[in-house]
């Protein structure tokens, strides 16, 4: 094989770009950064509570940790990928990094004070990952995921309510009452069963195994010296079904009375039978 002398010369070229490509994205970011803190007039690290950097072209971010008392950061329609500049900026309260091509945001568990968390219109595929990402933030009220790959998902709004449960606000929607009794019912079963087992502020024994043998419960009998009628009666029992079962022998009684028409003659046969017919009778049903 001949030797190309100007193969090699390609190769270290393209590879030295390579190398320099990160290089450049921080110079970039760095003037962005530096640029930011003179419109601002910060001249201490210090003072800064807030950057602006959105619509910068920017794909990497240089460490922001020297900015310890930043709230606000705005980052927002970038080309961002990873959020690994974000260590200890322990303040940050509010974050938008909407519109940017983020897959992974590693990292965000150490922002303890975030409120509001934009993260619509980016590249994030696993809904797990997410959720383990975010379940650090006790303070976390509003949260937008929608335009994502992991939109996809289902169950995907009751799957994030359920795991954020101090969310309030999830993609410009406020989470409803409804929402959270639907998230128990699809993702908590034992929860559930224990919410529909209440009656009447007691529990009562909802479960139920097809492998048990039926118990029969026993016949219920009126004591000895139960009288009917006897509204006076302060019988005290041992079992308070054996009260109600007493109680129920001494309702009211109703009572129903019609005519029987059996023995009602018809027209014809009231004017051509010349005996003598039986009076009319009454029936009375009497119901307890």
């Amino acid at each position: 094989m001949a030797w190309d002398p100007n193969h090699l010369p390609h190769v270290s070229l393209h590879s030295t770009s390579l190398v320099r490509a990160p290089e450049v994205a921080l110079e970039i970011s760095h003037r962005a950064v530096e640029d930011q803190l003179k419109i601002c007039g910060f001249k201490r690290d210090a003072d800064v509570f807030e950057l602006f950097l959105s619509q910068k072209n920017l794909r990497e971010v240089i460490d922001l940790s020297r900015f310890r008392k930043l709230k606000y950061l705005w980052l927002h329609h970038n080309k961002l990928q990873g959020l690994t500049f974000l260590t200890r900026n322990y303040c940050l309260s509010e974050l938008y990094l909407n519109h940017n091509a983020i897959f992974d945001i590693g990292g965000l568990h150490s922002l303890p004070s975030l409120y509001l968390l934009l993260l619509h219109h980016n590249e994030l595929t696993n809904i797990d990952a997410t959720v383990k990402e975010l379940k650090g933030m006790p303070n976390l009220k509003i949260l937008t995921l929608h335009q994502n790959p992991l939109c996809q998902y289902n169950l995907y709004r009751l799957y994030i309510i359920y795991h954020l449960p101090e969310v309030q606000f999830l993609d410009r929607k406020q989470v409803t009452e409804d929402d959270r009794r639907s998230v128990i019912t699809v993702f908590n079963h034992k929860r559930t069963h224990v919410v529909q087992s209440i009656a009447f502020g007691r529990r009562i024994d909802a479960s139920w195994n097809p492998r048990a043998p039926l118990r029969q419960k026993p016949a219920q009998r009126a004591p000895p010296d139960f009288a009917f009628a006897n509204n006076v009666d302060k019988t005290v029992f041992d079992d308070p079904e054996d009260a109600v079962f007493v109680r129920s022998l001494k309702r009211s009684a109703m009572a129903f009375t019609f005519l029987n028409w059996d023995t009602v003659p018809t027209r014809e046969e009231k004017y051509l039978d010349e005996k003598g017919r039986e009076p009319t009778q009454m029936l009375t049903v009497t119901l307890r």
